[in-house]
């Protein structure tokens, strides 16, 4: 008996990682929802600024940047100016959603390191869309 409930309770974790984590067409950007929000009324798009909260860390564990303690990051979806896993991360995403990134390298710095970040990493990102303001042809 105590084997079958161990089974149901990894059957059942194994479900919500399936559920919760949708591989791109790619099949190496893996986006994990964190935190759902009901009743979304906009959902980021290119061209819009976002104002994201976002810790990084290496595979081990290891942080290599966070937002914490400072202001939320604001950048243009985009435009080129995040790694390629934001930009197709962050499409879609609702304010006070909270969404966990698996990068792979081709998909952040690649074969080149940067700082505390080793060339060839596949970087983890926790990041909470905090503002959306809409591209000026939207308003």
């Amino acid at each position: 008996m105590k084997f079958y409930s161990s089974i149901s309770v990894f059957l059942m974790l194994t479900a919500f990682q399936l559920i919760d984590c949708n591989e791109k067409p790619d099949g190496k950007l893996k986006i994990g929802i964190k935190k759902r929000v009901e009743n979304c009324e906009q959902k980021s798009r290119k061209g819009d600024l976002l104002h994201v909260n976002y810790t990084g860390s290496l595979t081990d564990g290891t942080v290599f940047d966070s937002s914490e303690g400072r202001n939320p990051l604001t950048f243009s979806l985009g435009s080129g100016q995040v790694i390629v896993g934001w930009e197709r991360g962050l499409l879609g995403m609702c304010v006070g959603e909270i969404r966990k990134l698996q990068i792979p390298p081709e998909l952040g710095y690649g074969n080149a390191a940067m700082g505390k970040i080793p060339k060839n990493s596949v970087l983890i990102f926790e990041v909470e869309l905090v503002k959306i303001e809409k591209k000026k042809e939207d308003l």
